[in-house]
């Protein structure tokens, strides 16, 4: 069950929601070499599998790093090749750009590693036009929203304050947004340990998507 399921259903034409006991935990715009290997370290020690939806740019970047959450056994998702806002761009423009991601994905896979199967596609900052929805859909895609925005890449937002939101949103099936970016560094990290504890000492089991 995720929170506001049907109006949420209604903003978001195509989106994806989950329904059931477990948590999903998702993380924005890496890989890069200063924030992910962090987090795949803690993620190591608690056992725990998340989503990464990835900037193809960074990909091309970091492509060492992009193996590393591969190898752990991480879901990989798309977050187009530019971190592009789909309303400022056309429809053509922001698919050729989702299509580039998603040919990095496959061309920096580490031999024997399958890609994510259904596709996974997330809209930076959320927004993507309908008829963009409507391609991507049609492409094969499901598109991912969230339930629970953390704003861990806002420098105003204390851990203390990301913690609390979660703990008050959460619910059966929610799907929180994190940030493996420069702008949540510290908070995300600082932040992430507390969040895995509660969510299991609360039954919920963690999933990747």
């Amino acid at each position: 069950m995720v929170i506001f399921k049907n109006i949420a259903q209604t903003l978001y034409p195509y989106g994806v929601f989950r329904k059931g006991e477990a948590v999903y935990l998702t993380f924005d715009d890496g890989p890069i070499p200063e924030v992910t290997p962090k987090l795949l370290a803690i993620l190591e020690r608690y056992g725990v599998k998340v989503t990464f939806f990835m900037v193809g740019d960074n990909i091309d970047k970091h492509p060492d790093v992009f193996e590393q959450v591969v190898k752990a056994g991480h879901t990989i998702g798309n977050h187009t090749y530019n971190h592009l806002k789909g309303w400022d761009y056309s429809l053509e423009e922001y698919m050729e750009n989702v299509a580039k991601c998603e040919e990095t994905i496959a061309r920096h896979l580490p031999h024997g590693c399958p890609a994510s199967k259904p596709r996974l596609f997330r809209p930076p900052y959320g927004k993507a036009t309908f008829a963009q929805r409507k391609a991507l859909h049609q492409k094969g895609y499901e598109i991912v929203f969230w339930d629970v925005l953390t704003q861990d890449y806002n420098s105003t937002k204390t851990p203390e304050f990301m913690f609390r939101r979660i703990q008050r949103e959460t619910r059966p099936g929610s799907i929180i947004n994190f940030h493996d970016s420069l702008k949540s560094n510290e908070r995300m990290l600082e932040v992430i340990p507390q969040v895995i504890e509660w969510l299991q000492k609360e039954g919920y089991e963690i999933r990747g998507l």
